[in-house]
């Protein structure tokens, strides 16, 4: 019998471990708003400057909707301003994002919007 509550106790421990573990890595996580107070709109290209990134963190972009949107385009997108058909498309005026390690590029598909500023290059470490 105390071999048995001795296995009960060892994996009652290793889960308890794995809890914390995994409550750490989540922990680590930031969540940014996409432009600050002004949200995702005109010139929001340069609002990541200054930022340190980290795979896992959230972006949260809030616009209104139907006047604007977010595109996970990639580099080629971001450059030419456009969306390559299948690209996965946010329209909710509250998305949120949750950046992969590398390069993650963003655009809204508007007509003009892109161009005007309406795009984000982030890289995550």
């Amino acid at each position: 019998m105390a071999q048995g509550s001795g296995r009960v106790r060892a994996v009652a421990l290793a889960l308890v471990l794995l809890c914390v573990l995994l409550h750490g890595e989540l922990a680590e996580s930031a969540v940014y708003t996409v432009g600050d107070s002004g949200g995702w709109t005109f010139g929001s290209e340069s609002w990541s400057q200054g930022k340190s990134f980290r795979a896992g963190d959230v972006l949260v972009f809030k616009y209104a909707p139907g006047a604007h949107n977010v595109v996970a385009v990639d580099a080629a997108g971001y450059g030419s301003c456009s969306a390559p058909g299948g690209a996965r498309t946010y329209s909710s005026g509250n998305d949120r994002v949750t950046l992969s390690s590398g390069a993650n590029y963003f655009i809204c598909s508007f007509p003009g919007h892109c161009i005007a500023g309406m795009r984000l290059a982030i890289t995550a470490a």
